[in-house]
């Protein structure tokens, strides 16, 4: 006998069906769109100010801002990729005196924040500084009217600074382009008969162009978000042009027309870069290549390659990290400092906390992407890195001004359910800073996370469903302990970046609160150096942390 048919579900049941969303990939949209959010804000602010000053802008402040920049990033672009990739070739290539110790040497300049090389050069080059004391006691000159000494607080000054504390970036992604090589390649070429320029030239440096592009175009971004350094010098670039603008002329939508054009510049870096990745394509013919056997520099050469090495590290780390212990260890009552202990303890909590919020909310993110299995939720994912490449400057507008107007109506409604006014609560508070710190951050911890998911067998969490695990008890069994260590290096990353962070910092901080970075900024602003100089060192001593694991996990891929 057989079964009755089935009856078929209706037609409005089936389409509930077809458009049934996971929670997880709803969580997902909905990460993407708080990290997105400060960025769409900007632009809807630019285009919709309440006065529009665009025209005054293109007049008066605006080309001597671009141009500016332009020639701060020019010059910074040249000098770090310069040297990063100079010393990358070094290193890969050869083997002289310290050369091993100079592989890790060079990242600890990634440790210093810039602002901070811009006090000590500042500190050691001023007229009471060591070198022109030097100058004035070997010459017996008496004063600054008998001798010429360059301008130090000057854009040359700010391009020396930036170039010194980025060129690890260039380093970094030259240096594995180079080990990559296959050594095959230039036993050819000097079997006929090119030298080591031409070797570097004609062979080494178009293969590892796009490395050494893409380490370029970090360099520039971090450049055109720079706001400590500048200011510091006083050069007038697109990001000091919108703090004098809002916090000076009181006009936030020139404030984000400015902004907008910071992000063009930066997002037209981004697709420079990709497209340069995208258009070159260079392959090694081996299936195992052989490896780059390093060619020993002794006498001379060797000295010279040392030197050269050295003088990156020595500008980038040894003259900070000289002169602010000098000052901090100097005058240790600079310890116990009114203020000092709670600058720590706000950095350790809207740190900490960004940190951890960051990395949860990509774990979730990257989850739910990963569930779906379409596209769409796919590409969502490299869009939510542009928060990166933002400038803090840009961030701090993009939040601070929706956020404020949310905060008055949420104060309002309070009021007016329980009578009481319990002021702003958002921008009144942490919150912007912490908020400001997730959006900034977020692809350290999405980059971390959706590489190490994908190193994971995807039989391992198909088993697990198979087993009756949920999908939470899938992530939380599964993925969770082995993506730990990646997970953990994400936290750390994000944790330091936010510890060094200065710009959203000093836009998005409520009155009188400050961190470690910001009480650092305002004393070396004030010439009071001792007093910035404890703040300063524990800002360094955070930054090492983070590239002593990154060398760590360097030599344990060597290793591997």
């Amino acid at each position: 006998m057989s079964e009755p048919p089935v009856p078929p579900l209706p037609r409005a049941r089936m389409r509930l069906r077809r458009v049934r969303v996971s929670p997880w990939s709803a969580g997902a949209f909905l990460v993407a769109l708080l990290v997105l959010m400060p960025l769409v804000a900007v632009v809807w602010i630019a285009f919709n100010p309440s006065e529009n000053i665009w025209p005054h802008l293109m007049a008066t402040t605006l080309p001597r801002y671009l141009s500016a920049t332009f020639r701060l990033g020019f010059g910074v672009a040249l000098i770090a990729g310069a040297a990063g990739t100079g010393a990358a070739w070094l290193v890969a290539m050869y083997r002289f005196p310290l050369s091993r110790a100079l592989e890790w040497l060079l990242l600890l300049p990634l440790a210093i924040p810039a602002y901070v090389g811009a006090y000590a050069l500042v500190d050691f080059l001023e007229y009471a500084g060591p070198v022109q004391r030097l100058l004035r006691g070997l010459f017996g000159w008496q004063s600054a009217r008998d001798y010429w000494f360059p301008e130090i607080r000057s854009l040359g000054s700010s391009v020396v600074v930036l170039s010194a504390a980025l060129t690890p970036y260039v380093f970094l992604m030259a240096r594995a382009a180079f080990r990559e090589q296959s050594g095959s390649v230039y036993e050819t070429a000097r079997a006929l008969g090119a030298g080591p320029f031409a070797r570097f030239w004609r062979v080494g440096l178009p293969m590892a162009r796009p490395a050494i592009a893409a380490g370029v175009a970090i360099v520039l971004m971090e450049t055109v978000s720079d706001y400590g350094t500048v200011a510091y010098f006083s050069v007038q670039t697109l990001t000091t042009g919108i703090f004098s603008t809002w916090l000076e002329g009181g006009n936030a939508g020139g404030a984000a027309q400015i902004a907008s054009v910071v992000l063009a510049v930066v997002l037209l870096l981004v697709a420079v870069e990709k497209s340069s990745r995208g258009r070159a394509r260079f392959h090694s013919g081996a299936r195992h290549p052989r490896p780059i056997s390093p060619i020993r520099l002794t006498g001379w050469r060797g000295g010279v390659a040392t030197a050269a090495c050295l003088v990156p590290f020595a500008l980038g780390f040894v003259l900070p990290v000289g002169v602010i212990a000098h000052h901090a260890l100097g005058e240790p009552e600079q310890w116990t400092a009114p203020g000092l202990l709670e600058a720590l303890a706000n950095t350790l909590t809207v740190a900490g906390s960004a940190a951890v919020l960051t990395v949860l909310a990509a774990l979730f993110m990257v989850y739910g992407v990963r569930l779906t299995g379409r596209k769409l939720p796919r590409l969502i994912l490299p869009v939510t890195t542009l928060g990166y490449a933002a400038p803090g400057a840009v961030l701090g507008i993009g939040i601070l001004i929706p956020l404020a107007a949310v905060d008055h109506l949420l104060a309002d409604w309070i009021e007016a359910a329980t009578g009481r006014d319990v002021g702003l609560l958002l921008t009144g508070s942490a919150f912007a800073i912490v908020m400001a710190y997730v959006v900034r951050f977020f692809a350290i911890a999405q980059g971390a996370t959706d590489a190490a998911m994908g190193r994971v067998a995807p039989s391992l969490p198909m088993a697990a469903r198979s087993l009756g695990q949920t999908l939470g008890g899938t992530l939380r069994r599964i993925y969770v302990p082995l993506i730990r260590g990646s997970v953990g290096t994400a936290l750390l990353l994000v944790f330091v970046d936010c510890v060094k962070e200065l710009p959203a910092t000093l836009l998005l901080r409520p009155f009188n609160y400050n961190t470690l970075a910001t009480r650092t900024f305002e004393k070396a602003s004030l010439e009071q150096l001792e007093q910035a100089s404890p703040a300063a060192l524990l800002v360094i001593g955070v930054g090492l942390c983070a590239v002593l694991l990154m060398a760590r996990a360097e030599n344990a891929a060597d290793l591997s």
